[in-house]
Order: C-alpha cells, then structure tokens, then sequence
C-alpha cells in the first residue's frame, strides 16, 4: 500500500493549482438512480407538493463522542455553541489560521457528547485530524460515502421537501408529531423505526413551517421508512426524487457547496497535508471554470463570501478566530443569484452541440452545468473581474438557467448587469470531463434573492 501523502504529491505534480486543474474527476458524485419519473417534475414538486430524496450515500459522516466534544467542536468551529446540545444543528463552518474557509457541513448533536458532521470530505476530516492530535478526549467513528466503503452506511437519511412535507410525515406517522424548531431535531416513530427529524429546507427560505424534514436512523430500517412515506404521500402529491434533480436543489435556497478547501499552502497546514493521503479526496478533487490564477490562495473563500458572515461569533476562541476579526470591517465579496440570459443560453447549448469539435462552446449539462468539484468562473463588468460564478444549472421553478457567485460588494446590486465567461482558457484543461472548447461571454442579471 502506498505511504504517500497529500504534501508529497502536491511536490510531485509541481503544486496545488496543477494538480487540481488537471484533477481525475468531476462534479461531487451523487451516486444511486438518476430519475424516478423525470427530473422537470422532481424539481417542481419541491414548490408544488412534496419531494423526497435518499441521502444516505454520497456525504461524509464522521461520529464525535467524548467529554471534549463540545471543546473540539468550539475550537475547530467558527460558530457560537453557547446553545449547542442534544437535539441541535448548526450549519457548521471550519477556517484555517488565516481565515479562510476549510469547508462547511451539517453538526448534528445526538448526545451532550455526541455529535456527527456530515457533508463533504473537507470538514469531517479536518475536525478527525484536530481530534487526533490536539489531546482531546474524543471517540472517532467514521461511516465513509459509499464511495469509499463499497455500499455499506451506518444510517439512512431521507430529505422530504415541499409544502406538503408534514402532512406526509403526521400521516405516516399515524398521527400529529410535535413541532420543531428550524435546525432543531424531534424524534418520533415511523413504520416502527425510532427516527430523528431534522427541520432544514434544501430549496427556498429557511423558516419554521416545517416544509423540510431530513428523517435520521438505522440503515436496516430505511427501506420500511421510505415505503411508508411513498404509501402516505400518494394521497398529497409525493414525488421520488433522483440524484439528477438532487444537486439543483442548492441552485434555488443559495447554497454554494464547493469552497476550496483552503488547506494546500502555507508553512502551518503542512503537518495536516502529510496525515492526509496521496489518494484522499482533497488530493483527487478538480478546478475548473474560465477563473485562472497561478496562486491556490487566489481559490479560497472567506465566510463573507459563502453568505456565512452571520454565523462567526466571536465569544470563544477558535481555529482562524484572529484573522477573521481583522477582516471583519474589510470590503467583502457578497453571495449572490445570478439569472443568465436566455437568448445567451440558448446560442450557446447550439453552438456546443452543433458547432464542429473543438470549435464550440463549452456544452451546457442540464440541469447540472458542473464539470469540476470546485467550479469557478470570472464574472466581469466590462473588463473589470468583479467576482466568481460556481454552481450553475437550470430549475423549472426559475424557468431558466441561474447561477450562484460571490461578487465584489460594490457590485452587488438587484437589476445590475455583469458577464459570466465561461469554459476553460486554451481550448479547456486535462480533465476528462472537458471538451475542446473555446470560452464565450453569458449575460446574467444579478439577484440578492432566491429566484424562485
């Protein structure tokens, strides 16, 4: 088995940008069926009725259990865990020294000294790490994506969306379940299972209706729980939903879930780049987008830019806590919804598919236009860069395609008008999942609001 890490490839491939702009894969998988009808419907009906997707094989779960669980978690965290306990969540984001975001992902807490971080690789392993060498009295357990662990999970999560999310619940339930608070966990029993409900929405505003529930338990008991839910939702509009529909659901509620881990640099990051290994996910990821940079520092984001700004609180000390009250009064770059033009979207999905090889514009996945893991692509007002655009895709709800981008924020501004490029410089990098292309200009709109 090979000993090599992370730091040693990283030298290997001449640095970070080289080795990510040429990363083996593409967007963050999704793995299972891709549609159960088709993915126009799946999409509505998180507006219209009810959706539920299966969560329970492409995130990272890694379990924290011990005394020095809450002071592992206020240490790594920006986060105040003032109010943390059982039954809570947070929308948990960790920074490096120098306050630039590591990743975020979902905190359950179990237990007082239970909890689990689920999400993208980035997070879960970078708390593990913290666990493993700063002295605290914690218990690891990791249940890897199935990815990484040939199919077998330690849980089930099913994300049921839409207005009609509780009455499903309360009917297959056999009865009213008490309210939950928004990121608060109930427990209930469902098709016999003792489960926890999480209140979150993967679309639209957060708020306290109760129209997203993510339903938690042992994996055994998953499929009793899904035909259930299916059984009780025929009744209220219940639509099954695939991994196609699945990732666009970030497009409409503004979640950006591919910030740069901001791990690849600096004297102080080196040991946690040689714990992580030469085939670990943050050394397989890929870049990608008409953004070009020589520097990886260039890549990473700050809270501000992800829409987290709110969620740093400085009443505890914690990993990046002195930079980011350095930059606090500093100019940001703002969240933002970006509403491209039809006219530009359609000349270009013509020009990628009918155009000859090479000649082209960079082809349009529907409804998911991500070719790398961490997407990024310059968004200009004339010639001035003024941010980056990532996520990118198309919903029936918007009618069109939208993207979500972090832009300077003098520039974002309700009704204004910038340009996203898109496709890769010199005819796309070495990625398998680009095409020769050559890059083109899409008018956008910019939104400081959900689009649809």
């Amino acid at each position: 088995m090979s000993t090599e890490t992370l730091e040693d490839k990283l030298d290997r491939v001449g640095g970070p940008v080289e080795m990510l702009k040429n990363g083996p894969t593409g967007a963050f998988e999704i793995p299972g069926r891709g549609e159960f009808g088709n993915w126009r419907d799946e999409q509505r009906a998180w507006k219209t009725t009810a959706v539920v997707f299966d969560q329970s094989f492409h995130m990272t779960d890694v379990y924290f259990r011990g005394p020095d669980v809450r002071r592992l978690l206020s240490d790594t965290g920006v986060n105040s865990f003032r109010t943390f306990g059982r039954n809570r969540a947070k929308q948990f984001v960790a920074c490096n020294e120098d306050g630039y975001v590591i990743g975020d992902a979902v905190l359950f807490g179990f237990e007082e000294d239970e909890v689990s971080l689920v999400g993208r690789p980035a997070v879960p392993n970078w708390v593990a790490y913290q666990a493993a060498v700063g002295g605290y009295d914690v218990t690891v357990t990791r249940d890897e994506r199935t990815v990484a662990n040939n199919g077998r999970r330690r849980t089930f999560r099913y994300q049921l969306q839409g207005p009609n999310a509780l009455k499903i619940v309360e009917k297959a339930h056999g009865g009213p379940i008490e309210r939950i608070r928004f990121f608060h966990m109930g427990e209930f029993t469902l098709a016999g299972c003792q489960l926890r409900a999480l209140n979150h929405t993967m679309s639209g505003i957060p708020g306290e209706e109760m129209t997203g529930l993510e339903l938690i338990g042992p994996a055994a008991e998953g499929p009793a729980v899904m035909a259930a839910l299916l059984e009780a939702g025929v009744e209220f509009g219940l639509v099954r939903g695939g991994a196609i529909a699945y990732p666009t659901t970030g497009f409409e509620s503004g979640w950006i879930p591919s910030p740069t881990p901001a791990i690849y640099s600096g004297a102080a990051l080196k040991p946690y780049r040689q714990w992580l290994t030469a085939d670990s996910w943050e050394a397989s990821i890929s870049l990608g987008g008409s953004f070009d940079a020589p520097n990886i520092e260039d890549y990473y984001q700050t809270p501000w830019d992800l829409g987290y700004g709110n969620l740093v609180k400085y009443d505890h000390d914690f990993i990046g806590r002195a930079a980011l009250e350095r930059l606090v009064d500093a100019p940001h770059r703002c969240k933002v919804w970006l509403r491209w033009h039809d006219e530009d979207v359609k000349r270009v999905l013509a020009s990628s598919l009918f155009d000859e090889p090479g000649t082209g514009a960079k082809y349009l996945d529907i409804p998911k236009s991500v070719y790398s893991t961490l997407p990024f692509d310059k968004v200009l007002v004339g010639d001035r860069l003024v941010g980056l655009s990532t996520s990118t895709g198309y919903t029936v709800n918007v009618g069109g395609w939208l993207s979500l981008a972090m832009l300077d924020e003098a520039d974002a501004r309700d009704g204004a008008e910038v340009t996203v490029v898109w496709g890769e410089s010199d005819g796309g990098s070495g990625k398998p999942t680009v095409e020769r292309h050559v890059q083109t200009e899409i008018r956008a709109t910019v939104s400081t609001m959900p689009l649809a």
